[in-house]
């Protein structure tokens, strides 16, 4: 099967853009998965002092010190915990390195333009100017995410002066 979705990508007979899907509490996101560059477990982090609670410190990722932010911390939610199940997808934005910590990754799925449709003018959870629209797949519904809108520039100069502790 996989075999065939690479035959499918490479003949261009697919033009629909590629979304890791993630869960947060209930919700399902998708983020373009070109900004993708691993997913990991989530383990302890060197947490650094005077930043905000969804910051939640740094990891040694083969050299390279990357910031870790919890979504879910960030989006509010109530009774975070971390399990087996957790875990944290590392990005690449504006050429820096950040970690995401999400309650689970569960595929990636192709969405082609008429599969997309704009976000309504009703908050969900996150605030209007984030989201990209939401996606539809059949009875599911999947909010897409600007990650790189999301992260702003204040909270990325944060991430910078973290890292760079």
């Amino acid at each position: 099967m996989a075999g065939l979705a690479n035959v499918t990508a490479l003949t261009g007979e697919n033009e629909g853009q590629e979304f890791l899907i993630f869960t947060l509490g209930d919700e399902e996101y998708g983020i373009d998965i070109l900004k993708v560059q691993e997913i990991r477990g989530y383990d302890q982090v060197t947490r650094i002092a005077n930043t905000p609670p969804f910051i939640k410190g740094v990891t040694n990722l083969r050299g390279v010190i990357v910031p870790i932010l919890d979504l879910r911390i960030k989006f509010d939610q109530s009774g975070v915990s971390y399990d087996d199940n957790t875990v944290v997808i590392v990005l690449n934005l504006y050429q820096r390195v950040v970690g995401i910590v999400v309650d689970g990754v569960s595929d990636v799925l192709s969405l082609t333009a008429d599969q997309i449709r704009p976000a309504p003018e009703f908050a969900v959870t996150l605030a209007m100017e984030y989201l990209t629209g939401l996606g539809s797949l059949g009875e599911r519904m999947l909010i897409l995410v600007d990650i790189e809108r999301l992260l702003n520039s204040d909270e990325m100069a944060l991430i910078d002066s973290v890292a760079n502790t």
